[in-house]
């Protein structure tokens, strides 16, 4: 598999960490579908255009589809990102990144930026680390490794989403 560049995981990650498609993402794979027309009635949250935005978007990636009789799914590569951002979330909260309370979107935000930023490569004077990242320790950089392997082989798998940069929809 080839490794992806920063710039193409910073593209894919502008798209990818919009709270809008975190939210639909997430919403429709905790709840099952969204019926036709329930989309601002089902993420209240989200501001209606933004919400709309991001669910042409992900249709464009292919992340969902509408499914005749049940609405808004997720397709095979949406449940993996589904996945993805749960691992995420999980890996966030276990090192109280980027804070100790920190809602499921932030966290997510947070650590799709520091998967985005190259990684760090230890010199001749010792490993080094940045300083937005988590206290190092082997089991951290080893859970950090996780996330960036997997996150690399869902990108690849879905080349759609690199080509893409959206700045509307990081907003």
């Amino acid at each position: 598999m080839t490794t992806l560049s920063t710039t193409d995981v910073a593209r894919a990650q502008a798209v990818l960490s919009s709270p809008a498609l975190i939210r639909l993402i997430t919403e429709i794979d905790d709840n099952g579908p969204i019926p036709p027309r329930a989309l601002t009635r089902t993420l209240t949250d989200v501001p209606e255009d933004h919400l709309r935005h991001s669910a042409d978007q992900a249709r464009v990636l292919g992340l969902v589809h509408v499914q005749p009789g049940a609405g808004l799914s997720l397709t095979t590569a949406g449940e993996e990102l589904a996945d993805i951002y749960d691992a995420m979330a999980r890996w966030a909260r276990r090192h109280e990144h980027p804070a100790p309370v920190c809602d499921f979107t932030g966290r997510i935000q947070h650590t799709l930026a520091l998967l985005a930023q190259p990684p760090v490569r230890p010199s001749h004077s010792g490993p080094q680390r940045r300083a937005d990242v988590v206290p190092a320790n082997s089991e951290t950089d080893a859970d950090f490794a996780r996330l960036r392997r997997l996150l690399q082989e869902w990108l690849h798998d879905h080349p759609q989403v690199v080509g893409v940069a959206d700045p509307e929809i990081a907003a």
